[in-house]
Order: structure tokens, then C-alpha cells, then sequence
């Protein structure tokens, strides 16, 4: 399901892409009553990092991502490409929205189920 992707030279980019590209749940902060980050969480603040240090590198990771990750790992990319891309960003989420792929997502203590076409709708609407 994910395809071969070019490393992009950074080991630890590599390993959050990876991390991000096998995901089942979105969650941007802790979760649960001890505030614990996902590895996902972590992965996804790496990628982040990475576009302020090696932009280039970030980006083609996060497109890669875009193409062949999980649905949750597709929601990771198309908010990484919200603050680097915003018109990429809404053409990702408007793609996106034809997609019935399902996760799970956290806001603190709660969790609840997500399709990628929901998520992406939402995210067009707040715009």
C-alpha cells in the first residue's frame, strides 16, 4: 500500500514519514487524562521541523505521503502542506473528499471515529 519512496537523507524525517504513513489515528496534542503524544503526534511535529530546517526534502516526503499514505497519514500531509502550501493544502483536502477511508481521532480525552472525506470537508469549511 505505500509504495517505494525516495529517502530523503535525514534518518529521522524518514522514520516520521514512515510512522505518519502507516497511521490509524490523527491527534495533534496529548491525549487522555496524562496528556500522552502518540508516536504519530511526535512524527507529525517532526515533519513539521523539518520543513523550517530542510524544506525541500519536507515537501517531498510530505507529497510521497499524500499519495500513499493511510487515510490518517493523508490527513497528517494535507495539514503539514497547510502552513508551507496553502493552495496545495486545498487542493489536497478537495481531493481528499471523494476518499471513505476511516481513523480515529483524539482532541484530548475524547476519541472518535473520522472518514477522510468528513475530515476533509470540515477542513474546507473552516476556511
Amino acid at each position: 500500500m505505500f509504495g517505494m519512496r525516495k529517502q530523503s537523507g535525514d534518518p529521522e524525517l524518514d522514520a516520521a514519514v514512515r510512522e505518519l504513513a502507516g497511521a490509524d489515528t490523527v491527534a495533534f496534542g496529548g491525549v487522555g487524562f496524562a496528556g500522552t503524544l502518540l508516536p504519530v503526534t511526535e512524527a507529525y511535529r517532526r515533519v513539521e521541523e523539518a520543513f523550517a530546517a530542510r524544506p525541500e526534502q519536507a515537501r517531498e516526503q510530505v507529497d510521497w505521503l499524500l499519495r500513499h499514505g493511510s487515510p490518517a497519514g493523508r490527513a497528517y500531509a494535507a495539514t503539514l502542506l497547510e502552513r508551507v502550501d496553502p493552495a496545495a493544502a486545498r487542493d489536497a483536502w478537495t481531493a481528499l473528499r471523494d476518499d471513505d477511508g476511516e481513523f480515529t481521532t483524539f482532541s484530548g480525552c475524547v476519541m472518535g471515529p473520522a472518514t477522510l472525506r468528513g475530515y476533509a470537508d470540515d477542513r474546507l469549511s473552516a476556511r
